[in-house]
């Protein structure tokens, strides 16, 4: 965001689940540990997207600004489709229904192997770790097969549209992988006028 603001950019970054008061109080309840099926899972995902897209993102995408978000739609396809194992048909439609078909210009996966990915969230590899990213710990607990079907689902949906998706090695170290997204975001940019 530094550098996108430098440039002029006007941006705007979100998270998901969050970003509006409705959204936050859904992330506080997906964070937990509460049980819940699958599909009431999505559920929250969705009705916190939605708020989201309508209070938030369309709102400044009208006014002219780049949105940047975390995470997105397919965030459910891979997480609560190829993860949880729900029908893919279902996440989508749900999907677009809570978007209202809103999609992203630009999608920059941080690919990494999974176990590496956990090793560094935990600090286990010798990085800082991100342990109290109260968003993340509950799938943090999952089991590596579980990781192991979303990253597979990440890879197969930015196979799937390679014109929207760029896939960067997350496993080198982190100013280099900034320095890749920022040459893509950047050259986005030039490609799309703003700036």
């Amino acid at each position: 965001m530094t550098r996108l603001k430098a440039t002029g950019v006007n941006a705007l970054l979100v998270h998901e689940p969050g970003g509006t008061d409705f959204g936050e109080h859904v992330r506080r309840l997906v964070k937990g540990d509460v049980p819940r099926s699958p599909m009431s899972e999505l559920f929250l995902f969705e009705a916190a997207r939605a708020q989201l897209v309508q209070e938030v993102i369309r709102p400044a995408l009208d006014s002219g600004q780049v949105v940047v978000t975390d995470r997105y739609a397919d965030s459910s396809i891979t997480y609560q489709g190829y993860g949880r194992g729900l029908d893919l048909a279902d996440v989508r439609a749900l999907n677009h229904v809570a978007t209202g078909g809103l999609m992203p210009d630009a999608t920059v996966l941080l690919d990494i192997p999974p176990d590496r990915a956990l090793a560094r969230v935990d600090g286990s590899d010798g990085s800082d770790g991100r342990s109290d990213d109260l968003d993340q710990a509950r799938f943090e607990r999952e089991p590596l097969e579980f990781h192991q079907r979303v990253a597979e689902g990440f890879r197969t949906l930015a196979s799937e549209e390679s014109g929207r998706w760029f896939v960067v090695d997350a496993s080198a170290q982190p100013d280099k992988v900034a320095e890749k997204v920022w040459a893509i975001v950047s050259n986005l940019l030039v490609l799309r006028g703003v700036g």
